[in-house]
């Protein structure tokens, strides 16, 4: 199996999560991550799982991989199994009854994420997924790294 990751990461966190799932995705597939500043149109050729992650800030993806993904052409996707992630706070250590607020209104960076991958004619592999860290400079919460590889490994079962 042939997969992309493509991330954008702010502060490292969103790319050591993208990492892990490169790692563990490796083991039997061609994989790649890669920024958006690095993606090229025919790395799509013979994709058949592309997943896409951003940090979550103001409570949605950074503008460089929303760009990039508005960007592709109208059923590029079509054929391609697709997914999203995001790196966030975790809300209940926080407890911040603003944020709980702001949250359930607007959300995480997954989910607009994933929208785009489907509008642009991917195949959900997966619902949006999360990834906790410490705050907003991070670290990576223990244990996240572990759980994306996971994550990624039911992506191709």
């Amino acid at each position: 199996m042939k997969a992309l990751i493509i991330y954008d990461s702010a502060f490292g966190n969103t790319e050591q999560i993208a990492l892990a799932m490169q790692n563990a995705l490796a083991e039997n597939n061609e994989v790649s991550a890669i920024r958006p500043g690095d993606f090229k149109p025919e790395m799509l050729n013979g994709l058949d799982l592309l997943i896409a992650g951003s940090p979550t800030q103001k409570f949605n993806p950074l503008k460089g991989i929303s760009d990039l993904l508005n960007a592709l052409p109208q059923k590029s996707l079509a054929g391609i199994k697709v997914a999203a992630f995001d790196t966030r706070i975790d809300i209940k250590k926080v407890n911040n009854k603003a944020l709980n607020f702001f949250v359930y209104f607007f959300g995480y960076a997954a989910k607009p994420l994933a929208g785009k991958l489907v509008a642009k004619g991917g195949s959900p592999a997966a619902s949006p997924e999360g990834f906790f860290v410490e705050g907003t400079n991070g670290p990576v919460s223990p244990g996240e790294r572990e759980r994306a590889s996971i994550w990624a490994k039911s992506l191709v079962s």
